[in-house]
């Protein structure tokens, strides 16, 4: 009885938002697969209104990027990121128009499940570091935990 409790309360547990403030993240996709199989996982985003994340590739030197780094694969190989195509805002602190992203946006990431991978569930965690900025001025960077879970076949 209690395995069977512990299973209807996992989702709640996996489905809550991870939040440092500025940015939060929503639940992102169960990955599932057989050895060897190529998965794509969604980690959708969700900046808090009135601010923004520089991108991946901002257009300033001293602003900070927006970059995921795994810490930990499990049975997962890759973990390549693919980040959406931001937006040029022109904002109060900078002459020249930054390269942000606002709202909701979602980043995707290809893994590979491992040749020799138990079969089973995991987990891979990473750290999503960021700089959020207003329209006036920008914050010093914080870092949001991911985990992306999975289920080999």
């Amino acid at each position: 009885m209690t395995l069977l409790a512990a299973w209807f309360c996992l989702p709640l547990l996996c489905a809550q938002t991870q939040s440092s403030g500025y940015l939060s993240a929503g639940e992102s996709q169960k990955a599932a697969g057989k050895r060897n199989a190529v998965l794509r996982v969604k980690i959708p985003l969700i900046v808090k209104e009135g601010y923004h994340v520089n991108s991946n590739q901002p257009s300033e030197e001293y602003l900070i990027p927006l970059k995921l780094t795994w810490t930990q694969m499990g049975a997962l190989e890759g973990g390549t990121v693919t980040y959406p195509k931001p937006t040029l805002e022109k904002y109060e602190f900078s002459e020249q128009p930054i390269s942000v992203y606002t709202g909701n946006f979602d980043l995707f990431v290809n893994f590979k499940v491992a040749a020799k991978a138990p079969a089973g569930p995991g987990a891979a965690s990473g750290k999503l570091r960021y700089q959020a900025c207003s329209n006036r001025a920008c914050y010093p960077p914080k870092t949001l935990e991911i985990t992306v879970s999975y289920q080999v076949q």
